[in-house]
């Protein structure tokens, strides 16, 4: 009896068609590689673009540089200890290289609380250390003086004298030291002084506490004008000298270390007839920058009142 289902004469199942479809299959997938080997362009022209704000984003530093250490420099060592500020800085790179060095850590043999430097910052929350220090060789100026106190560091003294010459050479006065260096015992008094006549409020506007003064390093200087016989601290402001000085300090290495506006900072009232000796470098650096205190050259928290 022949079953309906499948008669005798039916094909027989084919035994190609499973080994066939895998091998067009490959050959599909072969061909589908080589052309898309063969068409990087085609691929790229069907990317989606970039958003705008991709484009605007900073790009990865795979690499990071690593700072030089200007105080493993030879120059650096040698000039420190050979006590020479000037060639110091310039191993740095320059005065504004040294700011940035100071102010970035990355002057470890740099201290501001060195007084034999004229990098050396002195304000209400940073006294001498030690508090009694007395400066090395000072010396005299050529400039008339209207105290007895007129001597201050060799390379202030040099600097105080070119300048005064300078500025006569300019047409623009004649220049008169009222005070440079102040002994720890002196500066006593002299607060004191203040303390008594004003007060304590008043003295700490106008006078440094003994071992908080500039005046004890031997950078600092109060000057005067001589034209036609030298006058007080008090009358400088605005006579030609004071101009003079305010426009050219910076070039003989001084800063007008306490400006108008800047008491919160200092913590003392203007006083354009006090100035401040760092060097030929550091103040090239100062008035290029803009600056108008040590505390914000050096990256310092302003010191407007004492801790104590």
């Amino acid at each position: 009896m022949t079953d309906a289902l499948h008669p005798r004469h039916a094909s027989r199942p084919s035994h190609v068609l499973p080994i066939a479809l895998p091998i067009g299959l490959l050959v599909t997938v072969l061909g589908s590689l080589w052309a898309l080997s063969e068409t990087p362009a085609a691929i790229e022209a069907v990317l989606p673009p970039a958003p705008a704000i991709a484009a605007q984003l900073p790009g990865v530093a795979l690499e990071g540089r690593v700072a030089a250490d200007p105080c493993s420099e030879p120059t650096v060592i040698e000039a420190l200890g050979a006590g020479d500020s000037e060639a110091a800085i310039a191993g740095f790179g320059g005065g504004g290289a040294f700011r940035d060095a100071v102010v970035s850590g990355n002057a470890p043999c740099i201290s501001l609380s060195d007084p034999e430097h004229p990098w050396v910052v002195v304000n209400k929350a940073r006294p001498l250390d030690p508090v009694d220090h007395v400066p090395g060789a000072l010396a005299g100026v050529s400039v008339p003086s209207t105290t007895s106190s007129n001597s201050m560091r060799a390379d202030t003294a040099a600097a105080l004298d070119a300048m005064g010459t300078a500025l006569r050479d300019a047409g623009a006065g004649a220049l008169g030291v009222n005070n440079g260096y102040r002994s720890y015992d002196l500066q006593m008094r002299n607060y004191r002084g203040y303390v008594n006549s004003s007060g304590q409020a008043g003295a700490d506007a106008s006078s440094a506490r003994p071992g908080h003064s500039e005046h004890q390093t031997g950078l600092a200087v109060d000057v005067v004008s001589c034209s036609g016989g030298c006058g007080g601290i008090e009358a400088f402001g605005g006579t030609q000298e004071a101009i003079w000085i305010a426009e050219n300090a910076w070039r003989y290495g001084f800063i007008v270390r306490y400006e108008d506006g800047e008491t919160a900072v200092t913590g003392y009232i203007p006083e354009p007839w006090h100035l401040r000796y760092i060097g030929p470098a550091l103040a090239a650096a100062y008035h290029e920058g803009g600056y108008h205190s040590l505390e914000d050259f050096f990256g310092l928290p302003a010191a407007p009142d004492y801790d104590h």
